[in-house]
């Protein structure tokens, strides 16, 4: 018997895995958040699978669950949305499957700030612009930020920083990002990236709160920072430059 931790991707059915896709479907049990998980992804599971939605649940009872499917020796499908490995909770979960000696394997998936990226129609790193993206959130009512983690010691350089769980949380991000970058620097807000009802939310540190209460976006959504949402006059880079020569593009094939 084995858990799967499955990165369903941001929410379009599509852009699951094919390894998590057939996970699904082979699995006996299938737990996921139906909250952040569309039922489309579910479907997959086989018409005999247990599909339990644990948006409801707490840890001790999601455990009870996987407990009572490893005494039948049946795999359980443990669909996350995203990539599970960014704010999945999955390490709780794995502490407890290790002290139970239930065996797990995780499949990662499509993260949200990707698929904000291609929904954008950008590159998050762009040559002498920003070469780093910061994944973070703050501090709200979940837990507590680790000392030295805080927002405007990541954001202090122009690195892409993308916030994630921090919707309701724009007038401090704000108020600890202006005084490094100015009230013009550019954040855009990207509202259920990949679903059906998708929203793109562009501004400024100044006014992108004003912007998202005006489209009354309230949860699910990722916060991107930074120059490199909006700079256009970067230079190209190395890579592919006709000058340059790397392993597989010596200085003979240039000539």
């Amino acid at each position: 018997m084995t858990v799967h931790f499955i990165g369903a991707g941001p929410g379009d059915p599509d852009l699951i895995t094919i390894r998590g896709r057939n996970l699904i479907k082979q699995c006996n049990y299938c737990l996921y958040a139906g909250s952040l998980v569309p039922k489309q992804v579910v479907e997959f599971a086989s018409k005999d699978a247990i599909i339990i939605d644990t948006a409801s649940l707490n840890l001790d009872e999601i455990i009870e669950i996987i407990a009572t499917a490893n005494d039948k020796n049946e795999d359980v499908a443990r669909v996350h949305s995203g990539d599970p490995s960014l704010y999945g909770a999955i390490a709780e979960q794995i502490r407890r499957l290790k002290a139970l000696n239930i065996a797990f394997e995780i499949t990662p998936g499509v993260p949200a700030f990707a698929a904000a990226a291609a929904a954008l129609g950008q590159e998050l790193t762009l040559p002498e612009v920003s070469q780093s993206v910061v994944l973070t959130r703050t501090s709200m009512k979940s837990s507590k930020m680790p000392r030295g983690e805080e927002l405007e010691n990541l954001g202090s350089s122009k690195a892409t920083v993308a916030i994630h769980l921090s919707i309701r949380n724009l007038r401090y991000i704000r108020r600890k990002l202006e005084p490094i970058h100015g009230p013009d620097y550019p954040v855009t807000v990207v509202y259920r990236v990949t679903w059906p009802d998708q929203k793109i939310i562009r501004g400024t540190l100044s006014n992108i709160f004003e912007k998202v209460r005006a489209e009354k976006v309230t949860r699910t959504a990722l916060i991107l920072i930074g120059p490199a949402l909006e700079e256009e006059n970067y230079p190209d880079s190395a890579l592919y430059d006709a000058n340059q020569s790397h392993l597989l593009r010596t200085k003979k094939d240039l000539k």
